[in-house]
């Protein structure tokens, strides 16, 4: 998932990229309004968590401009403005969702995740393929019933994968929708990735490991 976070509060914008990439998310941070207009312009995000007083471009113009374009993503607006028309004017101009400051990240987290779920296509609570279950809630990959100890980008990986339901994925659609602006679109960072959860998922016994099964994961997640 890739998330644009506009935060004004550099040092609370921080904190919470930290947090939402130790999640496995993907986030980009800018700190005014008119770079978050530019930034969606170029990226396809998942959710954009919009602080609604935004320099420069005011973040219910930012909001207002989403709505109006061509945009997917949800839209979570942050405001220290808590009271209820001011969440009815929030939800008015377009928002999804409204959180008022402060805010507890355990609850940032879950309406970011709510928020994903409602774009595109609905997936399933459970994605699995052969002896392999993916839940997404609960954050837990297991194979054969065993747990997998997965990096939060190991996971992240996989579960897109997983939620591609057999479509090949190339390694620049996993570095726009899995990775954030700090990736090098130059490196291996992917095929590094894909590699090491290769190698924690073990090899395919079941049958079904056929490639023209499409249930097993390998087969359908080479890069090019």
């Amino acid at each position: 998932m890739r998330v644009l976070l506009a935060e004004d509060h550099e040092e609370l914008a921080e904190t919470v990229a930290k947090v939402l990439r130790r999640e496995g998310m993907a986030v980009d941070v800018v700190l005014d309004g008119r770079e978050a207009l530019l930034r969606t312009g170029v990226h396809d995000y998942d959710v954009v968590v919009l602080d609604r007083d935004l320099p420069d471009v005011h973040g219910d113009d930012v909001c207002r401009a989403l709505t109006a374009g061509a945009s997917t993503s949800g839209i979570l607006m942050l405001t220290a403005a808590g009271t209820i028309q001011d969440r009815v004017d929030g939800l008015g101009l377009g928002a999804d969702d409204y959180l008022p400051k402060p805010f507890a990240m355990a609850e940032l987290i879950a309406r970011i995740r709510a928020l994903s779920r409602r774009g595109g296509t609905p997936l399933p609570p459970m994605l699995s393929a052969g002896d392999l279950r993916v839940d997404p809630a609960r954050r837990v990959a297991t194979r054969g019933g065993a747990r997998l100890a997965l990096s939060p980008k190991e996971f992240a990986v996989l579960e897109y994968l997983l939620a591609a339901g057999g479509r090949v994925v190339s390694s620049e659609e996993l570095l726009e929708h899995v990775w954030d602006e700090a990736a090098d679109p130059f490196t291996t960072t992917v095929k590094v990735t894909i590699r090491r959860l290769r190698a924690k998922l073990g090899d395919p016994r079941s049958p079904c490991a056929r490639p023209a099964s499409g249930c097993w994961l390998p087969p359908h997640s080479r890069t090019g």
